[in-house]
């Protein structure tokens, strides 16, 4: 499998996928037209890894701001480590924000809620 590359723009965050490594990178806003089109191809990233490495999974979260369809995509992708991590695999979230955007840190909080997964959360 090859890595992955989405190029962040105004309104959408860089997405970076290394298969070797097993890391996921996604850093800035996050309000497209069209959240599910967009991370369409991460999405589908994050299952293939998922389905065909064993070895870890980690997302390096670096995010902003999230608009709905945002979060929605994020709760999908959760999801799938979720089920991944029941399964016995071992997967983790480092959720990376500025400490004086309290609003991305809730988010955060309200995401790590419901998973059972590492998932660390960290002000800088």
């Amino acid at each position: 499998m090859n890595d992955l590359v989405i190029e962040g723009t105004v309104s959408s965050p860089t997405v970076k996928g290394e298969w070797q490594s097993g890391t996921l990178y996604m850093e800035g806003d996050s309000y497209p037209e069209n959240s599910y089109e967009l991370f369409g191809s991460m999405t589908e990233w994050i299952t293939r890894y998922l389905q065909e490495s064993d070895q870890p999974l980690t997302v390096e979260l670096k995010l902003l701001y999230l608009n709905t369809s945002s979060i929605k995509v994020m709760m999908d992708m959760f999801d799938d480590m979720e089920a991944a991590f029941q399964d016995g695999r071992k997967v983790a979230v480092n959720w990376y924000f500025d400490a004086e955007n309290e609003r991305v840190a809730e988010l955060a909080e309200e995401f790590k809620e419901d998973c059972t997964f590492p998932f660390s959360i960290v002000g800088k």
